[in-house]
């Protein structure tokens, strides 16, 4: 612990890979990296930099001295030009070649690039581990019955494993939204101070296409197939709102999920993972609270508001280049990425280790089944000669006195009331065998098996090997 603030995302929630992609050190060490490659593109293309130049700069791009970088730039109010002037003091021999040709965003915003496409990879790896786990959940409860409901009021059986599918469908659309992103981003490049390569027509005594072969070049020893087809200084920030929306999109489906958990547990039919030494209240030592659903949920509300910093910020722009929005994409970019990490941890640890308590939901059946399958009692009745009229009559006269015992004594006893109307026609022993709640689940096990069989391609990448994470 420190006496200065430090970000619960980064102190408490996010996992150390996640926070190392975005620490100082790896951006830092990413612009050196830009820097080498761009004088070592230079030098091929005939610039007059010296393989020595490119291979001092190699050198060093790892010994950072942030402390001359931060005198540097309290002394010229420049964050860029203080890194210039510290790795030149490091590579002394090249320090006359650094960022030739370049503006600020060169390294910048195609740092941002490189550190955003491998956090999404990230993030793409732990949703997969996550549907993974839910997957073999869904599988191992399709045929398990339990009340289903709608406006939060029991309506017709589903099946446990049914419901998680429900979950399972929204992180895999999840999915294709992340992967249709990454195809999106694309590298700046080194465009010039309003995009229009101007700096690099000088050095190259426009000769056009060694400007393209520049960009191409570094564009592939980045891992990226090509550079945006025009641009401003910076790279559109639209894409910026697109990241964030796809790590919200994460945020609304985990929340969900975990809302419906918070809900069952309240009624002790699945609970999240509990440790035996777990304290759930510091006053009420008995509780099992479903923390890190509540946490999913908290978390979640955070990411869905920080992607509108990126819409307002891409909405806003002038012309070529205007700096509103640096400082806020320092901070709401490399949050959200932080957040969503922390709740998709979260969340595997939720979905591996989620338990369903049988028992309780049996029960909660057997309370409401009498009154999910009156329509089928009375359609049976009616097979028997019964009045279809009538019969309805009988039922709902013998539902209201038995939902008012229910609310008074906690029983229900509509079967036995309808068996004992002789104009109603059949007895307790075939009430009985029209209450089984495998009757009534419609196809959900056959649902669940499609739907998985349709995941296999997503499972198969994932390995479907689910470690235990702790959280």
């Amino acid at each position: 612990m420190t006496d200065l603030y430090e970000s619960p995302l980064s102190g408490r929630y996010a996992s150390r890979r996640m926070l190392a992609l975005f620490s100082a050190k790896t951006r830092i060490v990413t612009w050196r990296k830009l820097w080498t490659e761009l004088a070592r593109v230079q030098y091929e293309l005939g610039l007059p930099i010296s393989k020595a130049q490119v291979q001092a700069l190699e050198a060093h791009q790892e010994d950072i001295d942030f402390d001359m970088a931060a005198a540097r730039e309290k002394e010229v109010r420049h964050d860029v030009m203080a890194h210039v002037y510290t790795y030149g003091q490091a590579a002394p021999e090249a320090a006359g070649i650094i960022h030739l040709g370049a503006t600020s965003c060169y390294v910048t915003d195609n740092a941002d690039l490189i550190l955003y496409r491998e956090g999404l990879r990230y993030i793409r790896e732990d949703l997969l581990k996550t549907i993974s786990a839910l997957a073999g959940f869904a599988g191992r409860y399709k045929a398990v019955p339990t009340l289903g409901f709608t406006h939060y009021q029991p309506a017709q059986p589903v099946t446990v494993g049914k419901r998680a599918t429900l979950w399972l469908q929204d992180l895999v659309s999840d999915v294709k939204e992340l992967d249709e992103t990454l195809d999106k981003i694309v590298f700046l490049g080194c465009r010039g101070a309003t995009g229009t390569e101007a700096s690099l027509a000088e050095l190259f005594d426009g000769d056009e296409e060694k400007i393209d072969t520049l960009n191409r070049r570094l564009a592939e020893r980045f891992g990226f197939a090509e550079c945006f087809a025009v641009c401003g200084q910076t790279y559109p920030r639209k894409l910026d709102s697109r990241i964030l929306n796809c790590l919200s999109s994460i945020a609304q489906s985990l929340s969900k999920m975990a809302t419906d958990i918070r809900l069952l547990q309240h009624d002790k039919q699945l609970e999240e993972p509990f440790e035996a030494h777990q304290i759930g209240s510091s006053a009420m030592a008995y509780k099992r609270n479903p923390m890190r659903c509540e946490r999913i949920c908290s978390l979640a509300r955070y990411l869905v508001a920080d992607a509108q910093n990126a819409a307002m910020t891409a909405s806003v722009q002038w012309l070529e280049r205007t700096l509103d929005d640096s400082a806020g994409r320092r901070i709401s970019l490399p949050e959200g990425f932080l957040c969503a990490d922390a709740i998709l941890r979260l969340a595997q640890n939720v979905a591996a280790g989620l338990r369903v308590n049988e028992t309780v939901i049996r029960r909660n059946l057997r309370d409401y089944m009498p009154f999910i399958a009156t329509e089928n009692l009375m359609m049976a009745a009616v097979k028997k000669g019964g009045d279809r009229q009538a019969l309805h009559e009988v039922i709902r006269v013998c539902s209201m006195e038995a939902t008012a015992r229910m609310k008074e004594e906690g029983i229900c006893d509509l079967p036995e009331r309808l068996a004992e109307q002789p104009e109603f026609g059949l007895s307790r022993e075939e009430i009985d065998a029209l209450l089984e709640p495998e009757r009534y689940i419609g196809r959900c096990p056959e649902q669940v098996d499609r739907f998985l069989k349709s995941l296999q391609p997503l499972l198969q990448e994932a390995g479907m090997a689910d470690a235990e994470i702790t959280v």
